[in-house]
């Protein structure tokens, strides 16, 4: 596995899938911190034409703190837009985490104090930021370049 991909609280299953198809794609795995804004059921996984599911290395938390217990010792970045750290001023080693808030409204300060904000740099506008599975692509194929895109061609 080259990268562990985290998102917190999840709302919206378009941005959750996409990110799943870059994970399988990237050979990351994706961790899902509950509750989430849509259900994983094979129903509505095959509905919304998920057909990589089957290959998806995933991971679900009932909470913040099962997650943190589980993965005690890691090396977990946090994209947020609070950060002053650009994504790529962070030297990546495979296998790190990269945690990613909720659409609507991020990570509560205590997510914050736990681990190393990092950022996407964007103009100041009114806007919140860019769209998260966007987002993920971004820091996740920094990240990879790092580490010179193990097992890709």
């Amino acid at each position: 596995m080259n990268l562990n991909i985290v998102l917190y609280q999840p709302e919206i299953p378009q941005n959750t899938g996409n990110i799943a198809r870059t994970c399988v794609l990237t050979n990351s795995k994706l961790h899902l911190i509950k509750p989430l804004g849509f259900s994983l059921d094979e129903k509505h996984v095959r509905r919304a034409g998920l057909d990589y599911w089957q290959y998806l290395d995933m991971e679900i938390y009932e909470s913040y703190e099962e997650f943190m217990e589980k993965n005690k010792g890691a090396r977990i970045f946090l994209s947020t837009t609070h950060a002053t750290k650009y994504y790529d001023e962070v030297e990546y080693k495979e296998g790190d985490f990269i945690m990613f808030g909720r659409e609507s409204s991020g990570v509560p300060e205590n997510v914050h104090n736990d681990v190393d904000g990092i950022r996407v740099p964007m103009i100041n506008t009114s806007t919140r930021s860019l769209n998260l599975s966007n987002t993920v692509s971004i820091i996740a194929y920094e990240a990879l370049r790092q580490i010179g895109f193990p097992s890709m061609k």
